[in-house]
């Protein structure tokens, strides 16, 4: 158990998990705001041996290194790798602090809104019909970049409706190979294909201005992940073509100064944070607790 565990800001976990937190510590501390630099963050973890933290909050070596009683780090959101980390996970795991992190709670909502954005622009509703005239996903040209979950889930949900799945990833999955699903270098993916969904970890960009010119025009891009996934100059001079763009945060647009151009579709909110997500993300949270602690829950 531990002496005292402190969540440095809001960690979107649901009421039930927060009352479960007095499990693994004799004293819990929730901050209900996020903290605006290293000295807050160091005033808030105190004397604490355990941390919570969610994306908001940047938990780096020079605040780790203030704070030595830390054993445990949580990360109340997604970790795919030491490097795309909100954390400096290198420096703590030298320290012989464990950082935890999750993934794959998120991903549902993020499905259902690329389905309703991509529905809503072929057929056109409150909108001109892409094509001029309403059409359905059926034979739709769709390739997805990084088929990792959520790309694996939106490339199983477009080919439910029919379409014509390809993707790229790091390497050829016999799994998407048995869905018939098509492995294509990303150059000819992007040519080929009528809307691309590009679902990369954070900090990820393959699409630089080569990549642009190979994806044409008359293309409608996705953006599900949390930073983009393309080089911004070139990417502003493909907007100029017909070609549309669809971000459900502003992260993964690059910034606010895009939310006006005519192009771009940005729905400003993470469309992955729905009830059913926080339920996920407070079992996973909880589950990385015990699994350090050895305390059942």
């Amino acid at each position: 158990m531990f002496k005292k565990l402190v969540a440095i800001e809001p960690v979107s976990l649901i009421p039930s998990a927060e009352n479960k937190l007095e499990l693994f510590a004799e004293d819990v501390v929730m901050y209900t705001n996020i903290p605006k630099d290293d000295v807050e963050i160091v005033e808030r973890i105190g004397d604490a041996d355990a941390v919570l933290l969610s994306y908001t909050t940047q938990l780096n070596r020079t605040a780790i290194e203030k704070c030595p009683n830390i054993k445990y780090i949580g990360m109340c959101n997604s970790l795919y790798s030491p490097e795309s980390a909100n954390v400096d996970i290198i420096y703590a795991n030298s320290r012989g602090i464990t950082v935890t992190g999750i993934r794959d709670y998120g991903d549902e909502g993020v499905v259902e809104y690329v389905i309703s954005e991509l529905v809503r622009c072929l057929h056109g509703f409150d909108q001109k019909p892409w094509d001029g005239v309403a059409r359905e996903i059926t034979g739709l040209k769709a390739g997805i970049v990084g088929l990792g979950k959520s790309g694996g889930m939106i490339a199983d949900a477009l080919h439910f409706f029919g379409a014509d799945i390809s993707y790229f990833a790091r390497s050829e999955k016999e799994d998407a190979k048995v869905k018939g699903y098509r492995f294509l270098p990303l150059d000819e993916l992007l040519a080929e294909s009528e809307v691309i969904c590009c679902c990369l970890n954070k900090n990820t960009v393959l699409i630089h201005a080569e990549q642009f010119e190979k994806m044409g025009d008359k293309k409608i891009l996705f953006n599900t992940g949390l930073s983009p996934a393309w080089d911004e100059k070139p990417f502003l001079k493909w907007l100029e073509g017909d070609n549309l763009c669809y971000c459900d945060t502003v992260g993964a647009l690059g910034g606010e100064h895009l939310l006006n151009h005519p192009k771009i579709r940005c729905m400003q909110v993470s469309t992955g944070r729905t009830r059913q997500a926080f339920d996920r993300l407070s079992e996973k949270v909880l589950n990385n607790l015990s699994e350090f602690t050895g305390i059942t829950i």
